[in-house]
């Protein structure tokens, strides 16, 4: 007699279950959907914090502007703009002082030098604490000669609301056909 003995009592065999790929990739998808559904999520929600703690920066309606001349030997004329303005944290009620300005010299014929300066110094805190406030400033011209000398030049200020961005235009009148004119990105100190 022969005997049967089952091929599974001398070797161990594994039945694996068949892979669908089907199946799989409908899993994949749907964790796919959750995780960008969540990344959204989270997004929106910093975009909210920040825009929620986002300072605003306003520019004084208040610029002044001053300019001089004079003669130097040899038939040179000097003439100087200075403009200020002041950039006002809204949040903060911390502030900063701005002043540009443009210095020419020229003589009867032509422009020989054309010298810009420009920069911003942080003033304390109006308010200890944050808020919404407004703001505006005025001082003291110095002395000028806008009068006597016709008019000087003038100045433009522009700033960011968003940012912490300031930029100053002084423009002098050459007197030799063209306006002299410079901008400049004002640095916080």
């Amino acid at each position: 007699m022969i005997s049967r003995i089952k091929l599974g009592d001398y070797l161990r065999v594994t039945v694996y279950k068949r892979f669908d790929w089907r199946k799989h990739y409908l899993g994949v998808l749907a964790m796919n959907h959750v995780m960008k559904i969540g990344i959204g999520v989270a997004l929106s929600f910093m975009a909210l914090a920040s825009v929620a703690q986002a300072d605003e920066f306003k520019l004084s309606n208040n610029q002044r502007i001053s300019c001089s001349r004079g003669l130097s030997a040899g038939k040179l004329k000097t003439s100087t703009c200075k403009s200020y303005a002041y950039l006002f944290n809204a949040k903060t009620s911390e502030y900063f002082r701005c002043q540009v300005s443009l210095a020419l010299t020229q003589d009867n014929k032509e422009v020989i030098n054309v010298q810009a300066d420009g920069s911003c110094t942080k003033k304390p805190r109006i308010f200890e604490t944050d808020g919404n406030y407004t703001f505006d400033a005025t001082e003291t011209e110095p002395p000028n000669t806008n009068s006597f000398f016709g008019t000087g030049g003038y100045a433009i200020w522009a700033s960011d609301t968003t940012t912490q961005k300031i930029r100053g235009c002084i423009t002098i009148s050459s007197g030799l056909g063209s306006d002299i004119s410079k901008c400049l990105d004002m640095t916080f100190q």
